[in-house]
C-alpha cells in the first residue's frame, strides 16, 4: 500500500513539475550515460572531435522520469541514425526502451519510449534482415528471449514470439554468420554470477538449439555480452562486460576463431580492455557497452556507455573493489 501510494505521489509530482520531481527523486547509485566513439578498428576507439559526449543522459529523457540511459544499439535508415537504449523509468522502477535519431551520428535528438512492457526491458539489441527490422531486447525477468520486428520502424513494435525460453537470460546478442543464426547470451542463474551459453539455429524464428560446447564460459569477468557481435576479416568479434565488482567496470573484447556446430573457440582480441573508466564525470566509474559500424570510408563509429556512482554508493563500491582482484 505504501509503495502505490509513494508511486502515485511521484507520479503526480511528474506531472505537475518535471524539473522539482528529478530534484525529488535525488541520483540514481549508478548513473549511465551515453557517448559517441570512433577509430579505424572497433577494437581501438576514442572520443570523436566535434562530439559534445555524453550525447543522451537521464535529462534527455521528456516523456518518463529517467534515473539512467544505456545499452545503446544504432541502426541507419533512409538517411537517418537510430538510437535505441534501456531508460531507468524512476516511476515504475524498471527498464524501458526509448529512441533517438540523428543525421549525423553526432547531435541526438530524442524522440520518446517505443517499448514497454510489465517487466523491466533493455539491452534492445536491433538489427535488419531481408528488408525487416528485428529487435531482441533482454526481458531475463520474462524468462525467456524475445523476438520483436518493426510494424512501423522505428516507433512502433510487435512481439513475434520466444526465440528460446529459460529461467534467465541476459544480454543477448544474435547474429547470422556462414549461413547459421547464432545467440550468445548470459545465461547464470543471478546478474553476479554469469554464465555464457550459445546457441544456434537455421532460421532466425527457429526452432534454437544449445551448442554442444555451451557453456562456453562461466568467468564472472568476460561471460555477460557488451555489444553487437562485429565481423572483420570473416570472423566474429564478441564484447564482455565484467560485472564485478560493480556492473560495468570495464569492456573486453574476444575473437571467436571456430564457430561451427561442434566447435567454439575464442582468444583475447587486445591486451587490454577496449572500454574503461575515463576521465570525463559521465564515464568515471566505468564503461561496458558498445555497438560498432564500419562507414563508407572504413573507419567505425560507436555508441557506447558509461556511469557515475554517486555518494550514497560509493562506500559500497569502493569496499568492493578491495576486496575483488582486478584482472
Amino acid at each position: 500500500m505504501k509503495k502505490a501510494l509513494k508511486r502515485l505521489l511521484k507520479k503526480a509530482l511528474w506531472s505537475a513539475s518535471p524539473q522539482i520531481a528529478r530534484n525529488w527523486f535525488g541520483p540514481y547509485k549508478q548513473e549511465f550515460s551515453i557517448g559517441i566513439y570512433v577509430g579505424e578498428s572497433p577494437l581501438f576507439l576514442s572520443p570523436v572531435a566535434g562530439a559534445v559526449n555524453p550525447v543522451l543522459t537521464y535529462e534527455s529523457i521528456t516523456d518518463v522520469p529517467a534515473g539512467s540511459v544505456s545499452d545503446p544499439f544504432m541502426c541507419k535508415f533512409r538517411g537517418i541514425w537510430c538510437m535505441f537504449f534501456e531508460v531507468y523509468n524512476r516511476l515504475t522502477g524498471k527498464g524501458e526502451i526509448a529512441l533517438a535519431t540523428s543525421s549525423n551520428a553526432l547531435d541526438w535528438k530524442y524522440e520518446c519510449i517505443v517499448l514497454s512492457e510489465p517487466y523491466h526491458i533493455s539491452y534492445p539489441y536491433v538489427f535488419e534482415w531481408l528488408g525487416e527490422h528485428y529487435m531482441v531486447p533482454e526481458s531475463s525477468r520474462g524468462s525467456g528471449v524475445s523476438l520483436y520486428r518493426a510494424a512501423e520502424f522505428p516507433f512502433c513494435w510487435e512481439s513475434v514470439g520466444p526465440l528460446f525460453k529459460g529461467a534467465r537470460y541476459a544480454d543477448t546478442s544474435v547474429f547470422l554468420f556462414r549461413d547459421l543464426w547464432w545467440a550468445i547470451t548470459d545465461g547464470g542463474e543471478s546478474p553476479l554470477s554469469p554464465c555464457l551459453r550459445l546457441f544456434f539455429a537455421d532460421k532466425l524464428e527457429g526452432p534454437w538449439s544449445e551448442h554442444p560446447k555451451s557453456p562456453v564460459t562461466d568467468d564472472i569477468h568476460i561471460s555477460r555480452p557488451g555489444g553487437r557481435i562485429v565481423i572483420m576479416n570473416d570472423m566474429p568479434i564478441r564484447f564482455a562486460q565484467d560485472v564485478t565488482p560493480i556492473n560495468g567496470r570495464h569492456l573486453s573484447a574476444f575473437w571467436i576463431t571456430a564457430l561451427t556446430c561442434v566447435h567454439y573457440e575464442e582468444i583475447p582480441a587486445r591486451s587490454g580492455p577496449v572500454l574503461e573508466a575515463g576521465s570525463e564525470l559521465w564515464n568515471c566509474d566505468g564503461m561496458h557497452h558498445m555497438d560498432a559500424h564500419q562507414l563508407s570510408d572504413g573507419t567505425w563509429i560507436a555508441c557506447v556507455d558509461g556511469f557515475r556512482m554517486h555518494v550514497h554508493y560509493t562506500r559500497k563500491y569502493l569496499l568492493a573493489s578491495r576486496l575483488t582482484p582486478r584482472i
